[in-house]
């Protein structure tokens, strides 16, 4: 796997997609968790959603008989993806805590 750093909104999407659930589900999860910096319309979703099954990152969940709601979740490769984020993002504050040491107090 390359190591990449995401872009906020698909950290936010595999982030919601932790358990999984449908797209508006996901727009309204991501929204809440940026603190209503990341807004994803039905279009920039669904678009990031067909990459990220491309990727092997998310794969949709069999359909019920009736339902118009399609669900997503994380695969092992997906969730790997977004420890390793998780990770990248931590050193990122950690070394900035590190040199502004001073400045923080």
């Amino acid at each position: 796997m390359e190591n990449l750093a995401l872009t906020e909104s698909t950290y936010y999407i595999l982030l919601s997609l932790y358990h999984p659930q449908h797209g508006y589900g996901i727009m309204q999860q991501t929204e809440q968790l940026s603190g209503g910096r990341v807004r994803l319309a039905a279009g920039t979703l669904y678009g990031a959603l067909n990459s990220l099954c491309e990727k092997g990152w998310i794969s949709p969940l069999p359909m019920e008989s009736g339902s118009r709601k399609k669900e997503y979740q994380l695969t092992e490769t997906g969730l790997a993806v977004l420890k390793r984020e998780l990770a990248r993002l931590e050193e990122l504050a950690a070394n900035g805590r590190t040199i502004l040491k001073e400045e923080l107090s």
